[in-house]
């Protein structure tokens, strides 16, 4: 009887539950594109645009790290507890942001933020598959995909608003709201009955992994920079890269509950996927992060504008995800990733083609092709996915993918951010006027603040210049991940 009475009662509050997880999930979306936008003005505001791609790494480091660590403990102790925790974690480090008052300040707040989210994504979303029947699930998936649109869409028009109107702080504080009233949604009408497991946490797996991918991209971001490529510094991070990086490997294949399952890399759809939703990974990044810093500092349009640019590939990627569904059943996997693939190296392309007088416009058509582009190999690789494994592995499986596109993140915002830095600072030294030798990479600060105005016209124009060809070097790096990723696509088979 109690049963039945639980059962209902679940029931009849999963529209809620469902509005709880929305919310939660939104605030998880739209973190990586409202941020982008209000980087310039964090940068003119807290300087430091040496440490730029650091508050992007420290954020996409933490939730890689931890994003299966938090799908383990929800089979453990239940998706209720282990999300309210993330989201409050992800409150604080938001809350935190908002206050900094120095760049290195805002990179260990978003290590905390990146600490709570890697809760947020897997966990909302099992909780779907936990409330919703299989018939319910495909309508329900509409809904939560339709929140990446929204977000998507959204974030940069509204981190372009908060930082021309109130103040860039708000981009982090206008989480706190929405945070709260998910966590009271979940507290209120989630109703779980969780079985007692014994835990199988991959601690040691998770720590070397943590080591190695933080050793490479410190390497990666202050290669060239802060040390020579040549150099002890250099080889013993990659030393201890390589080190950990193996030890992880070799954990992983050992330990009765690993972090990711490589035997899910047997299957050839499956190795293809992941490795095409790394350098997808890696793309994204780089155009999400770089994209406003181009259209302000280069293009000198305001935040507003800038985030519009960035809005364009948000519009292309649902509208592409939407089509992906039916050009997988007439055409078929292969030529609809393919296709997709095409649309990623067109893109890329336009972005190295960019310069300062293209316009906004070229920005926004460069963003659309390559949303189009994400939308259509992203949503084939899930299909695909979950067509090659047994349901039991179906979460693993979907999460390993969901790891790789995050690591791509991660390990693309060092990698660019380190060739910003790197063709930025060997660009100044080839100045042949003492003056503008003496200038550093930080001096963009002052190019992304307004404060143009005090600078010399010869000053203004080789900044400007220099950050034009330092970041169309990024796109180079951009548009060879792309074509990289339609090579790896090639190599399906055609029945697939």
């Amino acid at each position: 009887m109690n049963d039945a009475l639980h059962k209902e009662r679940k029931v009849t509050k999963r529209p809620f539950v469902l509005a709880a997880v929305i919310l939660a999930m939104f605030i998880g979306a739209i973190e990586a594109t409202i941020v982008s936008t209000a980087m310039p003005a964090i940068v003119a505001d807290l300087g430091g645009f040496s440490l730029y791609s650091w508050v992007f790494s420290s954020y996409l480091l933490m939730n890689a790290a931890t994003v299966l660590i938090y799908g383990k403990l929800s089979d453990i102790f239940g998706r209720k507890p282990v999300l309210i925790i993330g989201i409050l974690i992800f409150l604080i480090g938001s809350f935190l942001c908002g206050l900094a008052t120095s760049m290195e300040q805002l990179i260990f707040f978003r290590l905390i933020q990146g600490l709570g989210a890697g809760a947020v994504m897997p966990i909302a979303s099992t909780i779907v598959g936990d409330i919703y029947t299989t018939e319910e699930r495909a309508k329900v998936q509409g809904y939560l995909s339709s929140v990446w649109g929204i977000s998507a869409v959204t974030g940069p028009a509204l981190g372009g608003l908060l930082v021309e109107f109130v103040s860039w702080r708000f981009v982090f504080w206008i989480n706190l709201p929405l945070g709260l009233l998910a966590i009271a949604g979940l507290l209120l009408f989630l109703h779980e009955n969780i079985e007692k497991k014994k835990p199988e946490i991959d601690y040691a797996g998770t720590f070397v992994f943590l080591i190695s991918i933080s050793c490479l991209m410190f390497l990666l971001v202050e290669g060239g920079v802060k040390f020579p490529w040549l150099s002890g510094k250099s080889a013993l991070l990659f030393a201890a890269t390589a080190i950990a990086f193996i030890s992880f490997i070799w954990i992983e294949k050992r330990t009765a509950s690993p972090m990711m399952p490589f035997d899910l890399w047997k299957v050839r759809s499956i190795l293809i996927a992941n490795i095409v939703s790394f350098t997808t990974g890696v793309m994204l990044i780089g155009i999400s992060s770089f994209l406003p810093t181009y259209v302000q500092g280069v293009m000198e349009e305001n935040a507003t504008i800038a985030g519009f640019t960035l809005t364009a590939m948000s519009i292309g990627w649902p509208i592409a995800s939407t089509l992906s569904g039916k050009m997988l059943l007439s055409i078929g996997y292969r030529k609809t990733t393919i296709i997709g693939g095409i649309s990623l190296i067109l893109g890329s392309a336009l972005f190295v083609l960019m310069n300062a007088e293209s316009g906004p416009w070229w920005a926004a058509i460069s963003s659309f092709f390559v949303g189009v582009g994400m939308g259509l190999t992203s949503t084939a690789f899930i299909v695909s996915i979950q067509n090659s494994v047994e349901w039991n592995q179906r979460g693993a499986a979907t999460a390993a993918n969901m790891f790789m596109r995050n690591l791509g993140n991660t390990v693309g915002a060092a990698l660019l951010g380190g060739v910003l830095n790197g063709r930025l600072q060997a660009f100044l030294d080839r100045q042949p006027n003492e003056e503008i030798q003496s200038l550093s990479i930080d001096s963009i600060n002052k190019l992304l603040g307004g404060e143009g105005s005090k600078l010399s016209d010869e000053m203004f124009h080789i900044l400007q210049e220099g950050l034009s060809s330092s970041l169309h070097s990024v796109y180079v790096v951009v548009l060879i991940f792309a074509v990289f990723s339609f090579l790896f696509l090639l190599l399906l088979k055609k029945g697939e």
